[in-house]
């Protein structure tokens, strides 16, 4: 990882190091086991011993939205979300600005609110029962994690607009490999 830009302020510098490490460390440890996990399961478990892993499938489904709710903050300040700008270079710089920051206000709302209803559905998951199907592990603390993860996305929103109002641009953390 390049050190942040050095006009961003400290809070961002402390958010891009954390969303590193914790994308690294968790993420990819839960990636590395996934792997083994699955492979094991499949080649030697199944083939092998023609015995496989019960609810094997239920252990990958939650780690694979473990994953994904660990990535997406990390995600969002790489710039490796979808970003569909065909109409900016027709728009004046001033239009093309508030635009942009009209869209990240209301990616936040969007987001704020998500945040929201995933904490609620989590705290309900319990008493409807909500589990994976072999194992019963319950989806609750999967869905506390994934609003937790969208939470922090909608605050790099907020802070993509400082960047925005402050530089006229959102400045990525970037990542070593990136070539960009």
């Amino acid at each position: 990882m390049d050190t942040p830009h050095p006009t961003l302020p400290p809070i961002i510098g402390l958010l891009d190091r954390a969303l590193t490490w914790v994308t690294l460390i968790l993420g990819g440890g839960v990636l590395a086991f996934m792997t083994v996990y699955c492979a094991y399961n499949a080649a030697i478990a199944r083939k092998l011993f023609n015995s496989p892993i019960i609810g094997a499938e239920d252990v990958l489904v939650v780690l694979l939205v473990a994953v994904v709710a660990i990535s997406i903050p990390f995600g969002a300040r790489t710039g490796a979300h979808i970003e569909i700008d065909f109409m900016e270079p027709r728009m004046s710089p001033a239009f093309a600005k508030w635009s942009l920051i009209l869209v990240k206000i209301a990616g936040f709302g969007l987001l704020a609110i998500m945040s929201w209803r995933l904490w609620l559905a989590g705290g309900s998951a319990a008493k409807f029962g909500e589990t994976t199907q072999l194992l019963y592990i319950p989806y609750g603390p999967f869905y506390h994690l994934l609003a937790v993860s969208i939470g922090i996305y909608a605050i790099v929103l907020i802070l993509d607009i400082w960047q925005i109002l402050r530089f006229g641009k959102v400045i990525n953390l970037k990542v070593v490999g990136d070539g960009l």
